[in-house]
């Protein structure tokens, strides 16, 4: 058979890593810069304030996580529930 190499991915090599985060960096300042550019057609008043979506995204999935844990603790079963 082959010997055993340890395959190489792409984000191994820390330049890749980089580059990556270089880009997703420019994507987030662009679509910062494009919402204070472009027309939205909006319903209410709070949708003016700028960034107002990606702080409601953050709040909504950080909510998410809490609400998680503690339905946890709630619907969490002991490990040996079927072995009783």
């Amino acid at each position: 058979m082959s010997d055993e190499k340890e395959k190489i991915h792409i984000f191994d090599r820390q330049e890749n890593v980089d580059r990556l985060l270089k880009g997703f960096y420019a994507i987030c300042v662009l679509l910062v810069v494009l919402d204070l550019v472009l027309h939205r057609h909006i319903g209410f008043v709070w949708e003016k304030l700028p960034a107002f979506y990606a702080i409601y995204g953050f709040v909504a999935c950080v909510l998410l996580v809490v609400i998680a844990k503690k339905m946890r603790n709630v619907l969490m079963r002991g490990e040996d529930y079927y072995d009783e």
